[in-house]
């Protein structure tokens, strides 16, 4: 026969060895409850069985269906280095995919928006590239956001409200710039904190493409991008998509003539100027001019060396390079699952731990932080809090 919700919750209980009374008043339940939920009389509701997974230190997926959570092949993206142990990187990505885990649950995942589809009948990976990017550019203008020269956490709540793609910044294993892993039910890019905001932010661009190319099923790890020396094709598009979006081919021919015009010539000045606004690095930008033919190779070789902290000191931008430095170094989190964690916390539908887990905090520190004046309703009876709660059927 197959194991219900009752019977893994009788696993629970055995696993924790403490008698049914005991776990009962663990998990806020009185015994009778507990009781009748144990044999189908009651219902289980989404705290009773929040609480239960909290306290047996499993899911309530596992409690609803039994099933483990997932250990996929990760798609490794590298250029010769080690790959990182499977393990490594599923330690990081299982705070974030528990998350979309209990939100789905919940019901409170939306259904994923569409995403641009890759010109199959383009035989070259770099123009599908291309295409991906003046797509995704044409997608973020509908809705209100410009992307060329956008600050990175703009650009990333952008994606976020057209593709619903969630960006976090967080510790990776060393050497890892980003991984990126889509589902049908979420799409989610975990970038290395780096104190070279630039790689970073083309690192994103670089996910974004996987993520609208449908490359990532699998958890993709990437470690180093290298433009012009990477193999694998998904890996050409990907770059190609971040260097269009990032620095559109119409939108830096126009600036390029507009300070050429200026200067007489693109000198170092005005090249500084073009790397703050296009918040780019200067090997790319000096990359991206010459592959445009508005600079000869020698320009190139004798631009891409300058530093994006020299170019900004020359622009006279250096609190704009602090800043974008500050944020790119610091951890963050994707805003619009923690919101939706937290509805669905004050809803009554789930624990304080789910967002605790996210934000890789205390539940009870959390909960003492967003409600001080409720901490005394901490230990109310379990009737008080289940009244309006969605049920689950064992």
């Amino acid at each position: 026969m197959d194991e219900t919700v009752s019977d893994r919750v009788r696993r629970v209980m055995e696993q924790a060895s403490v008698s049914q009374a005991a776990f009962a008043e663990r998990v806020r339940l009185t015994p009778d409850k507990l009781s009748k939920s144990l044999t189908g009389v009651r219902r289980f509701t989404s705290l009773d069985l929040a609480l239960i997974a909290e306290a047996g230190g499993t899911t309530v997926d596992w409690l609803l269906s039994g099933r483990t959570e997932a250990q996929p092949s990760f798609a490794a993206r590298t250029t010769g280095e080690s790959v990182p142990e499977r393990a490594e990187v599923g330690q990081v990505a299982q705070r974030y995919t528990a998350a979309y885990e209990v939100l789905n649950l919940l019901g409170r995942l939306p259904e994923l928006p569409a995403l641009p589809s890759v010109r199959t009948d383009l035989a070259l990976h770099i123009d599908q590239g291309r295409q991906l990017a003046e797509d995704a550019t044409r997608d973020l203008a509908a809705t209100g956001d410009r992307v060329t020269g956008c600050e990175t956490d703009a650009l990333i709540a952008a994606c976020a409200k057209a593709y619903s793609v969630d960006v976090a910044i967080t510790a990776l294993p060393d050497g890892v710039n980003g991984v990126t892993w889509q589902t049908d039910t979420f799409r989610l890019i975990l970038l290395s904190p780096s104190s070279v905001w630039t790689r970073q932010r083309f690192t994103l661009a670089h996910e974004i493409g996987h993520v609208l190319a449908v490359d990532a099923q699998d958890p993709m790890v990437e470690r180093r991008i290298r433009p012009g020396r990477v193999k694998d094709l998904t890996e050409v598009r990907a770059n190609a998509f971040a260097s269009h979006l990032l620095m559109p081919a119409s939108e830096i021919a126009k600036r390029f003539e507009q300070v050429a015009a200026a200067d007489g010539q693109l000198g170092r000045e005005a090249f500084a100027r073009l790397v703050v606004e296009f918040k780019v690095s200067p090997s790319a930008l000096a990359v991206r001019l010459g592959q445009l033919g508005l600079i000869d190779r020698a320009a190139r070789d004798r631009l891409r060396v300058l530093t994006a902290e020299r170019c900004h000191l020359v622009a006279g931008a250096a609190a704009e390079f602090q800043r974008q430095l500050a944020w790119a170094e610091a951890r963050q989190f994707p805003a619009r699952i923690a919101d939706q964690l937290f509805n669905a916390y004050t809803a009554g539908e789930t624990t304080l731990r789910p967002l605790a887990s996210l934000l890789g905090v205390e539940a009870d520190w959390l909960h003492d932080v967003l409600e001080p004046e409720r901490k005394a309703m901490a230990d109310s009876p379990a009737s008080d809090l289940e009244a309006k709660d969605p049920v689950f059927t064992p």
